[in-house]
């Protein structure tokens, strides 16, 4: 394993708990949104709707709603599965957002995103990401293994 997360931090709930919040705020954003755009092409630029702050069309709802269900479930869970799923939320939404913000003004930008939405999406994926840092769990001996190899054995 290239990188060495602390086992066990101290914070670790406060991580878990803005994730539990940026995976609700995905899943609402998704319901929401996808309730207003009922019945509008999927992948429609025109028609686009403003949900909670945000521009959507039926496929970037759905695509909230699935990855705030996926987000908040794996943080209610948590364990080491909310570690992997924070993870991989931070790295997906830091991609994301830069393709949307590479595609923002041409006929590729099929989830209908505007510069706000691009934001709140770097916004999210620094939450996800930066928790993913913090939130891994372990027993007391691996949390002590970690802390030797990560500062050196301790001197009494």
């Amino acid at each position: 394993m290239a990188a060495h997360f602390p086992i066990n931090h101290h914070l670790r709930p406060l991580y878990r708990l803005l994730c539990v919040v940026a995976g609700l705020y995905m899943l609402v954003f998704g319901v929401v949104g996808f309730v207003q755009t009922s019945g509008k092409p999927f992948f429609t630029q025109d028609e686009a709707e403003w949900v909670l702050g945000l521009r959507t069309n039926p496929a970037f709802s759905l695509l909230s709603l699935v990855a705030g269900v996926v987000v908040l479930g794996a943080n209610l869970i948590g364990r080491n599965l909310a570690h992997h799923v924070n993870q991989l939320a931070g790295v997906v939404l830091t991609v994301v957002g830069m393709a949307m913000l590479a595609l923002m003004q041409t006929e590729a930008n099929i989830f209908a995103f505007s510069m706000v939405n691009v934001i709140v999406t770097f916004v999210l994926a620094g939450i996800t990401g930066v928790a993913s840092l913090y939130d891994r769990v372990g027993s007391a001996s691996a949390a002590e293994a970690e802390e030797q190899f990560r500062h050196g054995p301790r001197t009494a």
